[in-house]
C-alpha cells in the first residue's frame, strides 16, 4: 500500500511512474531509517539517564513520539514521502532510546531473584506490539490506501496512554542514592517496590556499590574498551546484542509477508500474524506441504528466539556492569543492536535476490557461532548480585593485566569469571 503511495507521489511530482529501482531503494531506506535513528538513539542513552534518571527519561521521551505520528500521519495528505521516511527516523530515535532506558530501568528496580523474570517484559512488550500492529494492519482494519496515515499516527496513543501513566511509577531506587546521595527517597521507594519495611539488604547492596564507584573514576566509552576490567563484559553485550539482529529474527519481522508468499502460502498476511511476525524461508521445494512445513518452522524459530536471543541481550547489560559504566554500556552495546538491525533490514532484499532459498543458511551459520560464543564465554548471572558479577569481571581484569597474551585467553580464565 505505502509502495502504492510512493508511485502515486512520484506520479504527482514528475508526471512519470517510479522506476523498479528508484522504488526499491526508497522502500529499503524506509524501512532501514528506523534503524540508523535507533543507533543515535542508543548511543544518547547514557546523556539522559545520568540527568534526568531513568523514569524521567522515559517520559521526556514520548515528544519524539508524538513528533513522529504528526509527520508519518499527514504525509499521504501533504504528498511527502519525505516526511513518512523522517517520522521513520525520529521514531527510530525514540526507539533506540526506550531500548535502553527500559530495561536499565526494570534491571533496577527489580529484586535479585526475579530480574531475569521481569526482564523478559521488555521483550513480551516489543513483541506484543508488533503483533498488535500486524493485527491492525490487517487491510479490513487500517491497513488499506484510505486508514494506513491514522495506523502509522496510531504511535500516538501509546505515547500518550505513557505520559499519563509513568509520573505515578517510582524513580529507580539505584539512580536515588548512588547518583543522587537521596537515601531516604531509595528507601521509601524500596519499601514500596519490595512490599516489606525491611529494606537493609537492598539499601547494604547499593551502598557497596556506590563505594565501588567511588574508587573508580568515571567511565567513558573508550575506557570500557581499555580497562582490562570490562573488555570481556562489553564484548559479550556487543556479540549478544549481534547474536540477536544476526539470528535473522528482522530479516523475518520487516520482509515475512514477501517470504511467505514465496512458499506459496496462501493469504501470506495471515499467516505472518499467526507466526507472532516472523518466518524462516522454507522455499526449498513447490510441493503444497511444504508451505506449511514453513509456517511450523516459523513457529519453533518464533519460540526459540523469544526465550533466548530476544530478551537476554537487553537485559543482561545491566547484569554485566555496575552502576558506574552502566549507561555507556548500554551506549554500546544498543548501537551494536541497531546497527546490525540497519545492515539486516538494508540488505536482506539484495542478499535474498542473490541467494534465493539459502538465504537463511547465513543466519544459521552465524547462530552456530553465537552458540559457541556463548557456551564459552558467557557467565551465569541468575541469583547473583550487580556487585557479585562485576566483581567477577574485576578479578579477571586484574589477573589480565599481568600477562601479554593475545585476547583469546584460556579457558581456564574463562571459569574463574
Amino acid at each position: 500500500v505505502i509502495e502504492d503511495f510512493y508511485n502515486r507521489t512520484w506520479l504527482y511530482r514528475y508526471e512519470e511512474p517510479i522506476s523498479p529501482a528508484t522504488l526499491t531503494t526508497l522502500w529499503s531506506l524506509s524501512v532501514a531509517i528506523f534503524s540508523v535513528g535507533g543507533m543515535i538513539g542508543s548511543f544518547s542513552v547514557g546523556l539522559f539517564v545520568n540527568r534526568f534518571g531513568r523514569r524521567n527519561s522515559m517520559l521526556v521521551s514520548n515528544v519524539l513520539a508524538f513528533v513522529s505520528a504528526v509527520l508519518m500521519g499527514f504525509s499521504k495528505m501533504a504528498f511527502s514521502f519525505e516526511m513518512l521516511i523522517l517520522g521513520r527516523f525520529i521514531i527510530g530515535l525514540y526507539s533506540g532510546l526506550t531500548t535502553g532506558f527500559v530495561p536499565m530501568y526494570v534491571g533496577e528496580v527489580s529484586p535479585t531473584a526475579l530480574r531475569g523474570a521481569l526482564g523478559t517484559f521488555h521483550q513480551l512488550g516489543i513483541v506484543l506490539g508488533i503483533l498488535i500492529a500486524q493485527v491492525f494492519g490487517l487491510d479490513l482494519i487500517m491497513g488499506n490506501d484510505s486508514l494506513w496515515p491514522l495506523l502509522l499516527g496510531f504511535i500516538f496513543v501509546p505515547a500518550l496512554l505513557q505520559c499519563v501513566i509513568l509520573p505515578f511509577a517510582p524513580e529507580s531506587p539505584r539512580f536515588l542514592l548512588i547518583n543522587r546521595n537521596e537515601e531516604n527517597k531509595a528507601k521509601s521507594v524500596l519499601k514500596k517496590l519490595r512490599g516489606t519495611t525491611d529494606v537493609s539488604s537492598d539499601l547494604q547492596e547499593m551502598k557497596e556499590e556506590s563505594r565501588q564507584m567511588m574508587r573508580e573514576k568515571k567511565v567513558t566509552i573508550m575506557e570500557l574498551f581499555r580497562s582490562p576490567m570490562y573488555r570481556q563484559p562489553i564484548l559479550i553485550a556487543i556479540v549478544l546484542q549481534l547474536s540477536q539482529q544476526l539470528s535473522g529474527i528482522n530479516a523475518v519481522f520487516y520482509y515475512s509477508t514477501s517470504i511467505f508468499e514465496k512458499a506459496d502460502v496462501e493469504q501470506p498476511v495471515y499467516a505472518t500474524i499467526g507466526s507472532g511476525v516472523v518466518n524462516t524461508a522454507f522455499t526449498v521445494d513447490q510441493m503444497p506441504w511444504m508451505s506449511y512445513l514453513s509456517i511450523v518452522a516459523i513457529f519453533g524459530f518464533v519460540a526459540f528466539f523469544e526465550i533466548g536471543p530476544g530478551p537476554i541481550p537487553w537485559f543482561i547489560v545491566a547484569e554485566l556492569f555496575s552502576q558506574g559504566p552502566r549507561p555507556a554500556a548500554f551506549a554500546v552495546a544498543g548501537l551494536s543492536n541497531w546497527t546490525s538491525n540497519f545492515i539486516v533490514g538494508m540488505g536482506f532484499q539484495y542478499i535474498a535476490q542473490l541467494c534465493g532459498s539459502y538465504v537463511f543458511i547465513i543466519f544459521m551459520v552465524l547462530l552456530f557461532l553465537f552458540f559457541i560464543f556463548t557456551y564459552f564465554k558467557v557467565p551465569e548471572t541468575k541469583g547473583r548480585t550487580f556487585d557479585e558479577i562485576a566483581s567477577g569481571f574485576r578479578q579477571g581484569g586484574a589477573s589480565q593485566s599481568d600477562k601479554t597474551s593475545d585476547e583469546f585467553h584460556s579457558l581456564g580464565a574463562d571459569s574463574q569469571v
